[in-house]
């Protein structure tokens, strides 16, 4: 007789008292390939997530936050200081500043999504960092001046950081639509309780338009190709993997397998960028740093594509023209080989910093 795998046992088992006792669902072989069927990961079992970073992976419902030795260098912290996470995320890069301005310090965690900003609040007040250490409010840094405000810290902060862009939790949470690795709805925002999603905005957009998109928020080469295959239906995609093929196929013809997942990857990212109105919101961020640092504070700012990039560049050598900071960063700071060989989700990110007047 077979045995019967774990996965098709009955669900629940007597418990020492005589009660059902809920079986915990297990996975056929050993590397699960579905995120809700790797437990282990996602309890956080230090075995399980040691194994997962030895083969070069980022494990299940965490991120690796990039280039934190460089950003710590950059914000100069010191016991004492006070100052904002604009982009708290996992808390990776928090962790690491709140040790550095220790004794004393106080840390304001800011972020606008509001599934991951209560898993990474659980996780941060179980390792010690509550208030007034550690503060989190759910909110876009585009609000950083009112944020201040309303924590009365009008009078200023030593440092202000953000990490832009996606976390390894949206990528590979299910249900979000930032990943065309599984077929789910085309979502991408940031907050679920806000805004359109992306199959909406898509399904209104005209060639010209979505062209535009394409070409600023992702520097996309075929942008008017691929454009003009994604709106020249009456049915436009409103899957994850819907709109994968469809690029794809418009492009098969001249590009290899390898050349149209960079194209995908690039238009999902742009679509990412529209519906949550990123480049708006670090426009906003960039205007008013210089009114949320002390004399002496610093920012920092972690970008991953040349349009955010682009941006806080022109910012702060315009702060520096000016006399609003008194130093920006010489050169861009990039990741380490061995940083983008340890976690090749690294490799694109820029580091810039600049020093208030």
């Amino acid at each position: 007789m077979t045995e019967t795998p774990d996965a098709a046992r009955p669900d629940d088992r007597p418990s020492e008292g005589g009660a059902l006792r809920k079986r915990r669902e297990r996975y056929a072989g050993t590397h699960p390939r579905r995120y809700e069927h790797k437990y282990k990961e996602l309890a956080a079992d230090p075995a399980a997530l040691e194994k997962v970073r030895a083969r070069g992976m980022t494990p299940a419902g965490t991120h690796v936050p990039i280039l934190v030795d460089e950003l710590l260098e950059a914000l100069h912290l010191a016991p004492g200081a006070r100052g904002v996470d604009a982009t708290l995320g996992y808390g990776g890069h928090a962790e690491r500043v709140l040790a550095a301005i220790a004794p004393g310090g106080e840390l304001v965690g800011i972020d606008v999504d509001p599934l991951e900003l209560e898993r990474t609040s659980a996780r941060l007040a179980a390792l010690g960092h509550v208030a007034p250490t550690l503060r989190v409010q759910r909110t876009n840094f585009a609000a950083l001046a009112r944020t201040l405000g309303e924590i009365g810290w009008s009078d200023g902060v030593d440092f202000v950081y953000a990490d832009l862009g996606l976390s390894s939790m949206q990528i590979d949470t299910p249900g979000r639509g930032f990943s065309f690795k599984r077929d789910e709805p085309l979502d991408m925002r940031m907050n679920p309780a806000r805004g359109k999603p992306a199959a909406e905005w898509l399904a209104r957009v005209d060639a010209a338009e979505l062209e535009r998109v394409l070409a600023e928020n992702s520097d996309e080469p075929r942008a008017r190709e691929i454009a003009a295959a994604l709106t020249a239906r009456m049915r436009r995609p409103t899957t994850t993997r819907a709109l994968a093929e469809e690029i794809a196929a418009a492009l098969r013809s001249r590009l290899d397998d390898a050349e149209c997942a960079d194209a995908v990857r690039r238009v999902f990212q742009a679509l990412r960028i529209e519906v949550n109105d990123e480049l708006g919101a670090l426009d906003a961020l960039l205007r008013q740093l210089p009114g949320a640092l002390r004399s002496g504070g610093r920012a920092a700012i972690l970008s991953f594509h040349s349009g955010e990039d682009r941006r806080v560049k022109k910012a702060f050598a315009a702060g520096l023209r000016e006399g609003t900071y008194r130093a920006t960063s010489d050169e861009l700071v990039r990741p380490s080989a061995a940083e983008r060989r340890s976690n090749p989700r690294s490799g694109a990110a820029k580091l810039r910093w600049a020093v208030r007047a």
